[in-house]
């Protein structure tokens, strides 16, 4: 349940504040935007109110969600830039079509060649900037535009292009 000190002035919120919350499993980044700014327009008596996050979690991810409050939200790209560590659970020897557990796991694998020294080697990959090609069931943008393979497939018979995304991790 998300509560309030009821010894926070409203103006507060309007001049911009910055709060953290841990995002449950199964609610969307915005799902939690939209509770936050509800419950604040319902406790503050407020009309309109500028409610935003610095970061979209998926909603299968649970983890630290930073939300900005009225004049705040402009400094949410600021809060963004900043270096993240992220902490996964992995399940060695399946797979499944969307690279995460939106999908079935579709193939399972013997995982007994796998050790501590060869995750550990492996890892360093993943440190700097790297090349990836996002799975076909992402929803991604190119030139601003939003994109989705799926959504194209199922509308009509194009031809998908899928473009590498740089990273810095």
């Amino acid at each position: 349940m998300i509560e309030f000190d009821s010894e926070i002035s409203s103006e507060l919120f309007l001049n911009g504040k910055i709060l953290t919350f841990n995002k449950p499993i199964g609610w969307s980044s915005f799902d939690l935007v939209k509770k936050i700014r509800n419950l604040l327009k319902i406790k503050y008596k407020f009309k309109k109110l500028k409610v935003g996050h610095a970061g979209t979690l998926d909603p299968l991810a649970s983890g630290l969600m930073i939300i900005c409050t009225g004049k705040f939200t402009k400094k949410i790209s600021q809060i963004q830039d900043q270096d993240k560590t992220y902490v996964a659970d992995v399940l060695f020897g399946a797979t499944t079509p969307s690279f995460d557990l939106e999908t079935e796991i579709d193939k399972t694998y013997d995982t007994k060649s796998i050790t501590l020294k060869k995750i550990q080697d492996n890892l360093q990959e993943f440190n700097g900037e790297i090349e990836q090609i996002p799975p076909i069931y992402s929803a991604l943008k190119v030139d601003g535009e939003i994109i989705s393979a799926c959504f194209c497939i199922y509308f009509q018979e194009i031809s998908i292009t899928r473009h590498h995304a740089s990273s810095i991790l």
